[in-house]
């Protein structure tokens, strides 16, 4: 998509039919050529399902219909041709495959930028981040995501910063750019006893009037004039379905859902309307893990939020939604067999992520008690040669580096490979993949939408929706 093509008559009316999508009305189909045409985008809602594969997607799906007679909100807008559809290349400057850093950064700067870069190219030339134009435009803006607040894809669309890795400078970034509203994980970056430099960042943006929170209940007492800045763990969320377990976790830790309806709620009234963006960033982390429970309950999370997101749209015909992901990651899929029905349902059992097994094997287990803790988490019965195999990673027989956010190098890709004998499915890797990734988009803008695009084209997508030129 030209993005000269975007800005050469400076207005969404004035696009005209050659950046209209080629999806043509019949009888049974919504004709998205006509439906929103000549309608501005006020607000923008644009969700982010982070390292989703297809199969991902698909899984979670399947896992929704047989265990609960109903597919994902995301599917169903598909069915129901609600949405213009497209596929998404995702590279970067520097790979045909992307991380989330350069992922995030095409569509807040619009610019291809390195791997592990925030909006600034391989030169150093730093691309103003979408967020801050919507900002000098006078919109409001915010992030909400499961992972820390200063992570790559919600930083991608906020700040320039050579590394995505510095996080703690971007907490203050996000205070010095008066971002409306910032929630998710990431204590270790605003806590003064966390920080290197022990700087208080909580009191520093409380001195400039933002609603600090921590847990959900103080979230939802939230007033809707003033900023809120929620942090709600010391690094990202624990998972959905382990936090689904306990009462304790449930009370302090909101949903992405929750997060997102609140961030909707605090910015709706703003008369020159809002921009936000909703990240399910452990669906990546679980993706790296090869954790089936962990992947496919945050996807579940995720859709949940689309839900909240597109009743918003649904009733107010002025916000363009955008539901997407960065790139794929691990290429998880259910595995031809005959027992492949029984065995993904199996999944069903499973009450605890693979973090939350392998986290809770010590290195004095007997091998009947490190069954007895799979039996309790995944209903089903570990051998004993595959006991004795995981005992060993605890106790220096065996070794395993798998997993980019396997910091305590748990052996997940060996446990994965344990449950794929009786859960059906199969992972290609631990790490982000070049697939071309589903892209689906509701309300003014969504017309737009062309088949095939590259993740760079929805940047000047979101601007000519929003009728802003590219002035800044």
């Amino acid at each position: 998509m030209n993005r000269r093509k975007f800005f050469k008559n400076g207005s969404l009316a004035a696009l005209g039919g050659a950046l209209i999508n080629p999806f043509q009305s019949t009888a049974d189909t919504l004709d998205f050529s006509t439906t929103f045409k000549n309608k501005k985008a006020k607000n923008i809602i644009f969700l982010v399902s982070d390292g989703m594969s297809t199969g991902t997607l698909n899984m979670a799906d399947l896992f929704l219909n047989r265990t609960y007679g109903k597919g994902s909100n995301w599917l169903q807008l598909y069915k129901d041709n609600k949405v213009s559809r497209s596929l998404m290349d995702t590279a970067s400057a520097s790979s045909i495959v992307t991380d989330s850093a350069a992922g995030s950064s095409s569509w807040g700067g619009g610019v291809r930028v390195p791997n592990g870069a925030l909006n600034v190219s391989a030169s150093g030339e730093k691309h103003l981040p979408i967020w801050q134009k919507f900002k000098k435009a006078g919109k409001k803006a915010g992030c909400v995501t499961t992972v820390p607040i200063t992570h790559a894809t919600p930083a991608g669309f906020c700040v320039n910063s050579e590394s995505r890795g510095s996080q703690a400078e971007i907490a203050e970034m996000y205070l010095n750019l008066g971002f409306d509203v910032l929630m998710g994980g990431g204590d270790n970056y605003f806590s003064a006893s966390k920080r290197k430099d022990q700087k208080d960042l909580y009191a520093a943006y409380a001195a400039n009037g933002y609603q600090v929170v921590q847990e959900k209940s103080s979230m939802h007492n939230c007033s809707n004039s003033a900023p809120i800045l929620g942090v709600f763990d010391q690094d990202a969320l624990p998972y959905y379905v382990d936090r689904q377990q306990d009462e304790v976790l449930q009370k302090k830790i909101p949903t992405l859902a929750e997060m997102a309806q609140v961030a909707i709620d605090n910015m709706k009234a703003h008369p020159a309307g809002f921009v936000l963006q909703i990240e399910s960033g452990k669906v990546d982390w679980a993706a790296h893990a090869n954790d089936i429970a962990g992947l496919i309950h945050e996807q579940i999370q995720f859709d949940e939020a689309i839900k909240v997101a597109m009743d918003f749209a649904e009733k107010n015909q002025d916000t363009l939604v955008i539901i997407t992901t960065d790139h794929g990651n691990a290429n998880p899929g259910v595995i031809y067999g005959k027992e492949a029905n029984t065995q993904f349902d199996s999944i069903q059992k499973y009450t605890h992520s693979n973090e939350w097994i392998l986290n809770n094997i010590h290195a004095d287990f007997t091998s009947s008690t490190l069954r007895d803790l799979v039996e309790k988490a995944n209903g089903t019965v570990l051998t004993e040669e595959n006991a004795k195999t995981l005992l060993g990673y605890y106790t220096g027989l065996e070794k395993e580096d798998g997993g980019l956010y396997n910091f305590k190098k748990l052996p997940f890709k060996a446990f994965a490979e344990m449950q794929k004998k009786t859960n059906a499915v199969g992972w290609i890797s631990m790490d982000h993949s070049a697939d071309y990734v589903e892209l689906a988009a509701y309300g003014p803008g969504s017309q737009l939408l062309k088949p095939f695009v590259k993740n760079t084209d929805l940047h000047y997508l979101m601007l000519a929706a929003a009728e802003i030129e590219n002035k800044f």
